[in-house]
């Protein structure tokens, strides 16, 4: 649980990680039902995937995601929810918006959605201050740098 505070809901998807064994498991399961693979594997995999420990990992199970959310329609619900969380694991904190968004458009009052939201709105406001402050620390850098060397300059 690294990205988990006390003052932020906590969401287990975000948190827990498949080992390589588990993965595995759903990985064979894909492999014995290729080329015919039933979207229930597809699924499964794809979901396994997104919560790797590996981004080239998790990326593909958004990627599998996204071909089940544009190919069955039923499942649509399912693949937004863990588009989200595939994309927050990866960093992509604005893509993770967007599909949270649009499961929350469907269904207002989903506790697990409004709570990923949440986390995606505090990562997102936590990485934005810590950026600020790291730009406000490079500008300063620069500035004493910069006053040195016009410093030196102005003693010649």
């Amino acid at each position: 649980m690294a990205d988990y505070d006390s003052n932020t809901p906590y969401v287990p998807d975000i948190d827990e990680v498949l080992t390589d064994a588990e993965l595995l498991v759903l990985q064979r399961q894909y492999e014995r039902e290729h080329p015919n693979v039933r979207v229930q594997t597809r699924f499964n995999y794809a979901w396994g995937l997104t919560k790797g420990n590996k981004k080239k990992q998790q990326q593909l199970g958004i990627q599998m995601m996204h071909d089940i959310y544009d190919e069955v329609p039923e499942r649509r619900r399912e693949c937004m929810y863990y588009l989200a969380l595939g994309y927050f694991r990866t960093g992509e904190y604005s893509n993770a918006r967007v599909y949270i968004e649009r499961l929350l458009a469907l269904e207002p009052n989903n506790s697990q959605a409004r709570d990923m939201r949440k986390r995606i709105e505090d990562k997102v406001t936590r990485d934005g201050i810590i950026g600020l402050a790291l730009a406000g620390g490079a500008v300063a850098v620069v500035g004493v740098v910069a006053a040195a060397i016009f410093g030196k300059k102005s003693s010649k």
